[in-house]
């Protein structure tokens, strides 16, 4: 159930028993969900908890963020914290999900900047029957310890927890390093576009970012522009619609309380800074959406 103060799209299941410290992620068969929703799952969102999914049989189609996508089995899916998607699998459909805690994940890789830069955006990874048996041994485990009560549960579900999210880094490694390693430009993109997955609600000015980077406003803006062709500031200003247009698309909530769950203190300025950058009204946006005539969010 959605309240005042936690107004986004939850999901509507305890996937991670917080209470109960053996718990300390959760594992299940795509099947079981799937099933009892006709193998259709609504669009929603996980606030900080990432899901690593492995489909083993069948196909999958859907979107994630409002981008379509379909693949086949087997094929990995990577759905990261705030992300809004929704899918489709074939009648019985064979497959592994677990989902697990951020702030876990990111003490599991010692505290590094990969849960946030390289597992910060959800991803696919399409077919690699090479990498087949190794992915369907690591959630095999997984299954097996979490429907076990073994002493030294929560260890071992941890361990393997590791290894299976060092296996999605290598896999999404493939996926964008084909050419060439990150360079050191790149590095510096990530780490803002981390500190804003952080931040941004509170509008600090350019310079904080850049002053919490260790890095001049303006070399932050430069380094922007050549690496995704946008200032710092246009980053962080699309970071704000994303948000505000799934605000819009995925739930109810007025337009001045999406404006004050993003900082804004006039409703009236959030309006025409949306109008501005995405061509329509908040209001328009939204009945757009409705029609089916926009799937941006």
């Amino acid at each position: 159930m959605k309240t005042p103060e936690s107004p986004l799209l939850l999901v509507p299941f305890r996937e991670v028993r917080h209470f109960q410290p053996d718990d300390c992620l959760h594992y299940e068969p795509i099947s079981i969900r799937a099933h009892e929703l006709d193998w259709t799952i609504p669009a929603h969102r996980h606030e900080g908890l990432h899901q690593f999914q492995y489909l083993e049989k069948g196909r999958i189609s859907g979107t994630i963020d409002g981008r379509p996508f379909e693949v086949r089995a087997p094929a990995l899916i990577m759905l990261a914290p705030g992300s809004v998607h929704g899918f489709s699998y074939t009648p019985h459909a064979v497959g592994h999900q677990v989902t697990i805690p951020s702030a876990t994940l990111r003490q599991l890789l010692g505290g590094s900047q990969l849960v946030d830069s390289e597992l910060g955006a959800s991803f696919v990874v399409p077919p690699g029957r090479d990498a087949e048996p190794e992915w369907k041994s690591l959630f095999q485990r997984i299954a097996a310890e979490f429907q076990a009560q073994h002493a030294g549960r929560a260890h071992a579900l941890l361990a393997s927890a590791t290894l299976l999210a060092v296996e999605y880094l290598r896999r999404r490694g493939e996926l964008v390093s084909q050419e060439r390693r990150p360079g050191a430009r790149d590095t510096l993109v990530q780490r803002y576009q981390s500190l804003l997955e952080q931040h941004y609600r509170e509008h600090h000015p350019l310079a904080w970012y850049a002053e919490q980077l260790g890095v001049t406003a303006d070399h932050l803006s430069r380094t922007c522009r050549a690496v995704c062709g946008l200032s710092a500031q246009q980053v962080l200003h699309d970071r704000l619609m994303l948000e505000a247009r799934r605000l819009l698309a995925y739930t109810p909530m007025p337009v001045a309380r999406v404006a004050e769950h993003l900082g804004y203190a006039d409703t009236a300025y959030f309006s025409k800074f949306f109008a501005r950058s995405v061509g329509q009204t908040p209001s328009q946006y939204r009945g757009a959406v409705a029609k089916g005539v926009r799937q941006d969010a």
